[in-house]
């Protein structure tokens, strides 16, 4: 398989490091502060898929220039959600294909299914509350981290009694409080605590590298240069 990197920082490097091990090919690395390659250059154009790892303000732009080239993308770019609707149509309208997920690590999606299911026990245990903590590296641009607000929105859905996710302070009981973290280079952290006067149950994540991100990339690349859409972690999981 033939990639074509978008963001070529410590995630990109370590997705090729992790796709040149399973025995794929990276043509491009396409990044203004690294590298003066552009989408526009062959390597880029000879590519299977990109995948993208950049930062909020560019990654939108970078999705719309992948699909000029009718290039499948897979994308660990958080902090620009409002535009989804807008990938979700280019896949359904211009038939693009868009592998989206907040967070790539196989550990992390299966904390996703947990937190998931103990929001669905929890809906009739009024007598919890819960909040999410997130802590990340001090280079982590957008707060929350995607991963906590995807574990926020799950709570939401599940819990009635919760309606919204407020960062690092709330108004009223029906928000659910996310306390974000920045700190040294700590690749990710997330917990969800529900607490009740007697006690507290936890659920947690906590990745040793960036790795585990990385291995779960490539793997959606290999999973998205066989199916077509909007396709996400539970796709290829098969949750």
């Amino acid at each position: 398989m033939k990639i074509a990197l978008i963001g070529y920082g410590k995630m990109g490097k370590e997705i090729e490091k992790v796709a040149q091990s399973r025995g794929h090919e990276i043509v491009a690395r396409i990044d203004p502060a690294a590298t003066g390659e552009s989408f526009d250059d062959g390597g880029f154009q000879s590519a299977d898929v990109a995948i993208e790892f950049t930062a909020p303000r560019v990654a939108f732009s970078n999705y719309l220039k992948c699909f000029e080239y009718n290039k499948p993308v897979v994308s660990g770019t958080t902090g620009w959600l409002d535009k989804l609707p807008e990938i979700k149509k280019a896949c359904s309208n211009n038939q693009q294909t868009f592998f989206y997920a907040s967070n790539f690590s196989i550990g992390v999606n299966i904390l996703f299914e947990l937190n998931r299911r103990l929001a669905q026990i929890m809906n009739d245990r009024d007598e919890y509350d819960v909040e999410i903590t997130e802590v990340h590296h001090t280079q982590k641009l957008d707060a929350p981290s995607g991963t906590a607000i995807s574990l926020a929105q799950d709570i939401i859905d599940n819990i009635d009694r919760k309606k919204d996710w407020k960062l690092d302070k709330t108004d009223t009981d029906t928000d659910l409080l996310i306390k974000a973290k920045r700190e040294g280079d700590i690749p990710g952290i997330h917990t969800v605590k529900y607490e009740s006067e007697i006690d507290e149950i936890t659920i947690h994540h906590s990745a040793k590298s960036r790795k585990g991100f990385a291995l779960g990339a490539v793997l959606a690349a290999e999973f998205t240069i066989n199916n077509k859409g909007f396709l996400t972690m539970k796709d290829m999981l098969k949750f």
